[in-house]
């Protein structure tokens, strides 16, 4: 579908789909009561939360210790079914579980990283991959300061200290 034909038909999908959602969610409420189908909702939300607080901690963790998490995208399809499953509605809680589905999810691991190359980010993802294709491992190299006199720094930088003496005020408690 070209640009301008997605511009005419993105407010219409989107009405469509907020329409299927709610007669999907009637439909459900009547067959096994509004409080159940409640509960479901919040069920929904709650487990896509957790996805996506895992996720995003395993992402953190990864990239704490100075390594390029495994699986970017990956990752990107876990986040997007986290946040599916938090939408309301069941439709999206059905695309929200496929997308954690693992054979669905690995099938959907392409998709970020082509819309990335095509998209506004395109050249800072090229730039990435040759950085990569530069230093494959993507590691930390480690270093040692040495000052002007030849003297190796005794540990690792003390980011609480001052470089320099320069007239600071006095603070009074």
């Amino acid at each position: 579908m070209r640009a301008s034909r997605l511009k005419r038909f993105l407010p219409l999908l989107v009405a469509a789909y907020v329409v299927a959602e709610l007669v999907l969610l009637v439909t459900v409420a009547d067959l096994i009561g509004w409080l159940l189908t409640l509960l479901l909702l919040l069920a929904g939300f709650v487990a896509g939360a957790s996805v996506v607080k895992r996720a995003g901690v395993k992402a953190f963790a990864a990239a704490r210790k100075g390594s390029v998490p495994e699986g970017e995208a990956r990752t990107a399809v876990t986040v997007v079914g986290g946040v599916l499953l938090m939408v309301p509605g069941f439709i999206s809680d059905v695309l929200g579980l496929l997308c954690l589905v693992p054979p669905v999810a690995k099938r959907l691991q392409r998709a970020p990283m082509a819309l990335l190359r095509k998209g506004p980010l395109g050249d800072a993802v090229r730039l990435q991959e040759q950085v990569r294709m530069h230093r494959p491992d993507g590691k930390v190299v480690h270093g040692e300061v040495i000052h002007e006199d030849g003297t190796p720094a005794p540990g690792p930088y003390d980011y609480s200290r001052r470089d320099d003496e320069g007239p600071y005020g006095e603070i009074r408690r």
